[in-house]
């Protein structure tokens, strides 16, 4: 018997591994509006069709990048969407400016895609994705973060 692609998790994992795969309905993950704060800096906001609010700010966004690299690597060291890799120690702290999106464009009529300072741009933000990532309190407490 081989027990190739076994995976021992946490409870709390295996609670949100099981909500990625829950059915959303249609009206939830249609956005009713859109609204990419590029200029301001600040975010995306979405309105979604069911009359729920979701809004995430630009780095929360770029390190919950969904392309399979930077989904793998927060994988591989547990981090959860929107927690940033950590810092390596040194003695002296070089200043990082923030990453921000340069492009924001419209991917169909079923995702944002984002091509960010930091010249990473594989990501393709689906409204499915983001309303399962949504940073709000109810949402939040769903996910039992």
């Amino acid at each position: 018997m081989s027990h190739e692609g076994i995976r021992i998790v946490s409870a709390e994992q295996a609670k949100r591994e099981d909500m990625e795969h829950e059915e959303l309905a249609a009206d939830a993950a249609t956005p009713k509006k859109v609204r990419v704060k590029k200029t301001e800096g600040t975010g995306v906001e979405i309105d979604w069709k069911d009359g729920h609010q979701s809004a995430w700010n630009f780095a929360w966004l770029r390190n919950a990048c969904p392309c399979a690299t930077c989904h793998e690597d927060r994988e591989k060291t547990g981090r959860l969407p929107g927690v940033a890799k950590p810092k390596e120690k040194t003695l002296l702290t070089m200043y990082e400016a923030p990453v921000k999106p340069l492009e924001v464009t419209p991917v169909g009529k079923y995702a944002l895609k984002f091509k960010w300072s930091d010249g990473h741009e594989s990501g393709i933000y689906s409204w499915e994705y983001l309303r399962r990532v949504c940073r709000c309190d109810d949402c939040m407490t769903k996910q039992g973060l």
